[in-house]
Protein backbone atom coordinates (compact mmCIF):
# COMPACT_ATOMS: atom_id res chain seq x y z
CA UNK A 1 0.00 0.00 0.00
CA UNK A 2 1.26 3.43 -0.97
CA UNK A 3 1.84 6.49 1.63
CA UNK A 4 -0.90 8.26 -0.15
CA UNK A 5 -4.04 5.10 -0.12
CA UNK A 6 -2.18 4.23 3.91
CA UNK A 7 -3.02 7.96 4.59
CA UNK A 8 -6.60 7.89 2.50
CA UNK A 9 -7.37 4.77 4.84
CA UNK A 10 -6.56 6.46 7.76
CA UNK A 11 -8.73 9.17 7.53
CA UNK A 12 -11.61 6.95 6.09
CA UNK A 13 -10.83 5.14 9.30
CA UNK A 14 -10.86 8.45 11.63
CA UNK A 15 -14.16 9.77 9.90
CA UNK A 16 -16.18 6.42 10.73
CA UNK A 17 -14.57 6.03 14.03
CA UNK A 18 -15.97 9.71 14.84
CA UNK A 19 -19.14 9.06 13.48
CA UNK A 20 -19.85 5.85 15.41
CA UNK A 21 -18.73 7.30 18.86
CA UNK A 22 -20.93 10.18 18.29
CA UNK A 23 -24.13 7.82 17.84
CA UNK A 24 -24.96 5.93 21.41
CA UNK A 25 -22.54 5.10 23.77
CA UNK A 26 -24.71 3.24 26.71
CA UNK A 27 -23.36 1.99 29.92
CA UNK A 28 -24.86 -1.57 30.27
CA UNK A 29 -23.60 -3.23 33.47
CA UNK A 30 -20.96 -3.46 36.05
CA UNK A 31 -19.31 -6.92 36.66
CA UNK A 32 -18.31 -7.71 40.33
CA UNK A 33 -17.26 -11.37 38.89
CA UNK A 34 -17.13 -13.46 36.04
CA UNK A 35 -20.39 -14.67 35.86
CA UNK A 36 -21.89 -11.63 35.98
CA UNK A 37 -20.31 -10.45 32.57
CA UNK A 38 -22.40 -9.91 29.67
CA UNK A 39 -22.77 -12.32 26.83
CA UNK A 40 -19.98 -12.50 24.54
CA UNK A 41 -21.27 -11.01 21.03
CA UNK A 42 -19.44 -8.69 20.08
CA UNK A 43 -15.54 -7.67 20.46
CA UNK A 44 -14.34 -5.59 23.17
CA UNK A 45 -11.41 -3.13 24.25
CA UNK A 46 -10.47 -2.73 27.51
CA UNK A 47 -8.71 -0.14 29.26
CA UNK A 48 -6.46 -0.40 32.36
CA UNK A 49 -4.71 2.10 34.44
CA UNK A 50 -3.04 3.09 37.26
CA UNK A 51 -6.07 4.61 39.56
CA UNK A 52 -5.82 7.92 38.83
CA UNK A 53 -4.03 7.95 35.45
CA UNK A 54 -6.99 9.71 33.76
CA UNK A 55 -9.17 6.47 32.27
CA UNK A 56 -12.07 7.53 33.01
CA UNK A 57 -11.50 11.25 31.51
CA UNK A 58 -9.72 9.52 28.66
CA UNK A 59 -13.30 6.95 27.99
CA UNK A 60 -15.31 10.67 28.29
CA UNK A 61 -13.14 11.91 25.27
CA UNK A 62 -13.56 9.29 22.93
CA UNK A 63 -17.06 8.88 23.08
CA UNK A 64 -17.43 12.73 23.17
CA UNK A 65 -19.47 12.28 26.88
CA UNK A 66 -18.96 14.40 29.72
CA UNK A 67 -19.16 12.06 32.25
CA UNK A 68 -20.23 8.37 30.23
CA UNK A 69 -17.49 7.23 32.49
CA UNK A 70 -17.50 8.63 36.29
CA UNK A 71 -14.33 10.82 36.90
CA UNK A 72 -13.40 10.65 40.54
CA UNK A 73 -10.64 12.78 42.72
CA UNK A 74 -10.54 9.43 44.68
CA UNK A 75 -8.42 6.78 43.10
CA UNK A 76 -9.81 3.34 42.91
CA UNK A 77 -13.04 4.36 42.77
CA UNK A 78 -13.54 2.01 39.57
CA UNK A 79 -13.70 -1.90 41.80
CA UNK A 80 -15.71 -3.82 38.64
CA UNK A 81 -15.59 -4.53 34.93
CA UNK A 82 -17.51 -1.87 33.73
CA UNK A 83 -19.11 -2.57 30.10
CA UNK A 84 -20.12 0.28 27.69
CA UNK A 85 -22.39 -0.59 24.51
CA UNK A 86 -21.41 1.59 21.19
CA UNK A 87 -23.05 1.73 18.08
CA UNK A 88 -26.99 1.04 17.07
CA UNK A 89 -27.21 -1.43 16.20
CA UNK A 90 -24.57 -2.89 18.53
CA UNK A 91 -21.06 -2.88 17.33
CA UNK A 92 -18.87 -3.13 20.18
CA UNK A 93 -18.07 -2.78 23.79
CA UNK A 94 -15.80 -0.65 26.09
CA UNK A 95 -14.80 -2.44 29.18
CA UNK A 96 -13.59 0.22 32.00
CA UNK A 97 -11.24 -2.24 34.34
CA UNK A 98 -10.14 -1.40 37.85
CA UNK A 99 -7.51 1.16 38.42
CA UNK A 100 -4.69 -0.71 40.11
CA UNK A 101 -1.63 0.81 41.93
CA UNK A 102 -2.82 2.83 44.58
CA UNK A 103 -1.84 2.50 48.26
CA UNK A 104 -4.91 2.71 50.74
CA UNK A 105 -7.09 -0.64 49.35
CA UNK A 106 -7.07 -3.11 51.70
CA UNK A 107 -4.39 -6.39 50.51
CA UNK A 108 -7.65 -8.38 49.78
CA UNK A 109 -9.33 -6.17 47.70
CA UNK A 110 -5.84 -5.96 45.53
CA UNK A 111 -6.21 -9.08 45.03
CA UNK A 112 -9.82 -9.90 44.72
CA UNK A 113 -9.01 -7.19 41.73
CA UNK A 114 -5.96 -8.79 40.36
CA UNK A 115 -7.62 -12.49 40.55
CA UNK A 116 -10.85 -10.56 37.94
CA UNK A 117 -9.05 -8.91 35.89
CA UNK A 118 -6.57 -11.67 35.20
CA UNK A 119 -9.57 -14.17 34.78
CA UNK A 120 -10.93 -11.81 32.45
CA UNK A 121 -8.16 -11.37 30.26
CA UNK A 122 -7.50 -15.19 30.07
CA UNK A 123 -10.68 -16.08 29.21
CA UNK A 124 -12.89 -13.35 27.45
CA UNK A 125 -12.65 -14.46 23.66
CA UNK A 126 -14.42 -11.24 22.27
CA UNK A 127 -11.68 -8.87 24.10
CA UNK A 128 -9.88 -7.41 20.96
CA UNK A 129 -7.47 -5.33 22.10
CA UNK A 130 -6.41 -3.69 25.72
CA UNK A 131 -5.49 -0.27 26.48
CA UNK A 132 -2.97 0.27 28.69
CA UNK A 133 -2.43 3.63 30.16
CA UNK A 134 0.44 5.61 31.33
CA UNK A 135 0.69 9.28 32.82
CA UNK A 136 3.06 10.96 31.23
CA UNK A 137 3.57 13.08 34.25
CA UNK A 138 5.32 9.87 36.08
CA UNK A 139 6.17 7.36 33.37
CA UNK A 140 6.06 3.73 33.52
CA UNK A 141 6.04 2.01 37.15
CA UNK A 142 6.33 -1.01 38.01
CA UNK A 143 2.60 -1.92 38.83
CA UNK A 144 2.16 -0.74 34.77
CA UNK A 145 5.12 -3.72 34.39
CA UNK A 146 3.49 -5.94 36.38
CA UNK A 147 -0.14 -5.49 34.38
CA UNK A 148 1.59 -5.65 31.20
CA UNK A 149 3.46 -8.64 31.96
CA UNK A 150 -0.24 -9.91 33.26
CA UNK A 151 -1.35 -9.21 29.34
CA UNK A 152 1.99 -11.12 27.50
CA UNK A 153 0.90 -14.19 29.89
CA UNK A 154 -2.42 -13.74 28.71
CA UNK A 155 -1.33 -13.45 25.04
CA UNK A 156 -4.26 -10.26 24.92
CA UNK A 157 -2.44 -7.06 22.69
CA UNK A 158 -2.44 -4.04 24.29
CA UNK A 159 -1.51 -0.76 23.26
CA UNK A 160 0.46 1.53 25.38
CA UNK A 161 -1.78 5.22 25.82
CA UNK A 162 0.28 8.62 27.34
CA UNK A 163 -2.13 10.13 29.54
CA UNK A 164 -2.45 14.02 30.12
CA UNK A 165 0.28 14.80 27.58
CA UNK A 166 -0.65 18.53 28.42
CA UNK A 167 0.55 18.21 32.03
CA UNK A 168 4.45 18.16 30.73
CA UNK A 169 7.01 20.09 28.47
CA UNK A 170 7.41 19.46 24.98
CA UNK A 171 11.07 18.08 26.01
CA UNK A 172 9.62 15.74 28.81
CA UNK A 173 7.24 14.49 26.84
CA UNK A 174 9.69 13.23 24.17
CA UNK A 175 11.32 11.67 26.71
CA UNK A 176 8.75 9.78 28.20
CA UNK A 177 7.63 8.79 24.87
CA UNK A 178 10.70 7.31 23.59
CA UNK A 179 11.45 5.17 27.03
CA UNK A 180 7.88 3.88 27.25
CA UNK A 181 8.64 2.85 23.10
CA UNK A 182 11.99 1.27 24.26
CA UNK A 183 10.44 -0.97 27.17
CA UNK A 184 7.73 -1.60 25.02
CA UNK A 185 9.84 -3.51 22.16
CA UNK A 186 10.61 -6.07 25.35
CA UNK A 187 7.11 -7.07 25.81
CA UNK A 188 5.52 -9.84 23.27
CA UNK A 189 2.24 -8.74 23.26
CA UNK A 190 2.46 -4.74 23.36
CA UNK A 191 2.16 -2.49 20.17
CA UNK A 192 5.69 -0.69 19.19
CA UNK A 193 3.29 2.31 18.24
CA UNK A 194 2.80 4.60 21.48
CA UNK A 195 -0.23 6.45 21.91
CA UNK A 196 0.42 9.82 22.99
CA UNK A 197 -2.97 11.61 24.32
CA UNK A 198 -4.82 14.68 25.85
CA UNK A 199 -8.16 14.01 27.07
CA UNK A 200 -8.48 17.99 28.04
CA UNK A 201 -7.22 19.73 24.83
CA UNK A 202 -8.30 16.64 22.47
CA UNK A 203 -5.10 15.51 21.39
CA UNK A 204 -4.60 11.94 20.06
CA UNK A 205 -7.87 11.64 21.02
CA UNK A 206 -9.30 11.13 17.06
CA UNK A 207 -6.49 8.96 16.31
CA UNK A 208 -7.13 6.52 19.59
CA UNK A 209 -10.70 6.45 18.48
CA UNK A 210 -9.75 5.13 15.14
CA UNK A 211 -7.00 2.72 16.34
CA UNK A 212 -9.75 1.11 19.15
CA UNK A 213 -12.44 0.88 16.11
CA UNK A 214 -9.74 -0.79 13.97
CA UNK A 215 -8.85 -3.14 17.12
CA UNK A 216 -12.61 -4.30 17.15
CA UNK A 217 -13.16 -5.02 13.11
CA UNK A 218 -9.54 -7.36 13.47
Amino acid sequence: MSTEEEESRQAELVERARKLFAGPVDFLLSAPQLHFLPDPVVPEVAFAGRSNVGKSSLLNALTGRKSIARTSVTPGRTQELNFFDVGDPLQMRLVDMPGYGFAKAPVKVVEKWKHLVRDFLRGRQVLKRTLVLIDCRHGLKDVDREMMKMLDESAVGYRLVLTKADKVKASELEKVRAAVEVEARKHPAAFPLIHVTSSEKGMGIAELRAAVLEDAES
